[in-house]
């Protein structure tokens, strides 16, 4: 059976193991990410070795998965809606499964990025909070001055975000933090930075998924089918690769565009035009690059194994059990 003939039901349930699989064995580059593209002035970390070894020894093994739960959570319904909506959408537009449609491909992959977004930006949205937590304590460290004048948790708005106790402030949980912004913003704060990551997700999957599809064909097997678990997983990897650099500048804008607490002295951003100007006057051209070697370490093996899973048919099995 070739991909195009499964199921809905099986495309969903690919997709939700895939991005729990793959979300598992990534996150800790993920958090390094996050930290690196937020730093301003001074930088706490050097890089991605320095961030996980300084996060290691002053939060222990559990504080490299800060803000994993909610990830692991809503990785599930963001993958199935991802995949499988890209999966249908090439089955609508390209009639022909064999012959390659570029433009087809592209719009297919398009649509893919839309539809995800309605989990993707409440999801990094909560994680992203809970991902720079330790940065921000590890900033305030050794400053006796730093504790009165850090700023609270602020949309750029009149209505600041808090997390009220002292408790809650200096561990932060996305349930806390999600019951908050709904209170004080509604459901507007929990799609803070909707349009960035738009902006991200969109060429990301016009890229990825025809440069996949593309590279994935060169490995199928005519009696089957299908390309070998290898291919495909090879096949995600490069291919996330690419996208995941290419649209780095994008993914660095909607970090700090998300995050709502901020060390002293850094910037608060009202939107992307303003971040984007701010981060070029500020920071200098390299900063739109910032995380990037991270990210494409988390997307590679993270598309590669939902890609390889994907294939696979693990859902096709499951569903198999229950008839």
């Amino acid at each position: 059976m070739s991909s195009q003939d499964l199921s809905i039901a099986a495309k969903l349930i690919n997709g939700g193991v895939a991005g729990l699989v793959g979300v598992t064995c990534v996150f800790p580059i993920d958090l390094a990410k996050t930290r690196l593209q937020n730093q301003q002035g001074k930088a706490v970390y050097k890089g991605m070795t320095d961030c996980l070894m300084k996060t290691a020894r002053a939060e222990g093994f559990l504080g490299m998965y800060r803000g994993a739960a909610v990830n692991l959570t809503l990785v599930t319904p963001e993958k199935a809606i991802k995949l499988a909506a890209n999966d249908f959408l090439r089955q609508l537009l390209i009639q022909d499964g064999v012959q390659r449609n570029l433009k087809m491909e592209m719009l297919a992959g398009c649509g893919a990025g839309i539809c995800q977004v309605v989990v993707t930006c409440p999801m990094e949205m909560l994680k992203i909070q809970l991902q720079d937590a330790g940065r921000l304590a590890a900033g305030h460290q050794g400053s006796a001055s730093a504790a009165p004048t850090s700023r609270p948790y602020s949309t750029g708005s009149s209505r600041p975000y808090s997390t009220g106790s002292a408790s809650t402030r200096r561990r932060p949980s996305a349930v806390l933090i999600a019951r908050e912004l709904l209170r004080t913003q509604g459901l507007a704060g929990l799609y803070r930075g909707l349009g960035a990551t738009l902006l991200r997700d969109i060429p990301f999957s016009v890229i990825y998924f025809p440069l996949f599809a593309n590279l994935n064909q060169l490995g199928v097997c005519e009696l089957t089918g299908k390309a070998p678990f290898t291919h495909s997983f090879v096949a995600g990897c490069a291919a996330g690769s690419v996208a995941a650099v290419a649209v780095t500048p994008l993914d660095v804008l909607k970090t700090r565009i998300q995050t709502l607490k901020k060390a002293p002295g850094e910037d608060i951003y009202s939107g992307v035009t303003d971040c984007a100007r701010k981060l070029w006057t500020q920071e200098g051209a390299a900063a739109f690059m910032k995380g990037a070697g991270c990210r494409a370490l988390v997307i590679a093996p993270l598309f590669g194994i939902a890609q390889g899973v994907y294939f696979i048919g693990i859902g096709e099995r499951i569903l198999k059990c229950f008839e």
